[in-house]
């Protein structure tokens, strides 16, 4: 089946024409659509695309960044504003996959991929749509309703920057290094007041369809000092009210088994 490629100059006029449509899909990086192209994906018969310059901007905004969610894995690398989440973008493929892959893929990336989301979901972004006024969406409620946004067209996320850059920390775990898919991924915001944590919020990838927050662990974190007996207790509910899948990485009980190893690493600073 041929496919169309419609291109327009405002992020609005892509948005419209994604909207009221059920058979097109939006053009980012082309990590994921051009796959589905190349595998004869019957979906769809029209790709659209957008030229709007603001769609792969980084500006500053009150205490963080608003993302463009055309910016690429490779410009989150290179941007001097942006260190805190370069770890992760390196983390997502080679070279050639990071000058690609985009913020808004990522968001719509199925497990095992989306471990930027992972990290964005850690840090309590807010995805911001095309097209629609007032304020955007927590990425919590984005994520658990991402088939309902699915003919949406993301704009851009807003990052809140980490006072201490220590606070946030992100591990990958795969089986290939540098560059292998997520067995799983661990993304974690621990802010401390006087010596104790206050909001943490901890984000796994690979774990579940979309990635999840870990709530029993944050309730193990919650006001507590960072010491060895309190990651204990946060290892030990690793995988408290978590279902985790079996595919051809690795088996739901593996995941199981492993989380609590690499969240206490992580939490311990540990690098491996």
């Amino acid at each position: 089946m041929p496919v169309r490629v419609e291109t327009y100059e405002r992020l609005d006029e892509a948005a419209r024409a994604l909207a009221s449509s059920r058979t097109a899909r939006f053009l980012g990086g082309g990590t994921l659509i051009m796959r589905a192209v190349n595998a004869g994906d019957q979906s769809f018969d029209t790709i659209i695309r957008a030229r709007d310059a603001n769609w792969s901007a980084i500006r500053a905004e009150g205490d963080g960044f608003v993302i463009g969610a055309g910016v690429t894995m490779a410009a989150v690398v290179a941007s001097r504003d942006l260190v805190f989440l370069a770890p992760v973008a390196r983390s997502v493929g080679g070279p050639a996959i990071r000058n690609m892959a985009t913020i808004g893929g990522n968001l719509f990336a199925a497990s095992p991929y989306g471990d930027f989301a992972a990290a964005l979901l850690a840090l309590g972004a807010t995805v911001n749509l095309a097209g629609s006024s007032g304020r955007g969406i927590p990425i919590d409620d984005f994520l658990r309703d991402r088939e309902r946004h699915a003919t949406s067209l993301v704009q851009s996320v807003s990052v809140p920057r980490p006072r201490d850059a220590s606070a946030f920390r992100f591990v990958k775990v795969s089986r290939v290094k540098p560059k292998g898919i997520s067995l799983m991924s661990i993304a974690a915001l621990l802010p401390q007041m006087g010596g104790r944590l206050q909001g943490a919020r901890i984000a796994y990838g690979a774990m579940a369809p979309t990635p999840i927050r870990v709530t029993a662990v944050e309730r193990a974190l919650e006001g507590q000092s960072l010491d060895i007996a309190t990651i204990e207790r946060a290892a030990a509910v690793a995988t408290e009210g978590i279902d985790p899948p079996t595919d051809a990485l690795a088996s739901s009980w593996y995941r199981r088994e492993v989380a609590g190893v690499h969240l206490k690493r992580l939490l311990s600073a540990e690098r491996r």
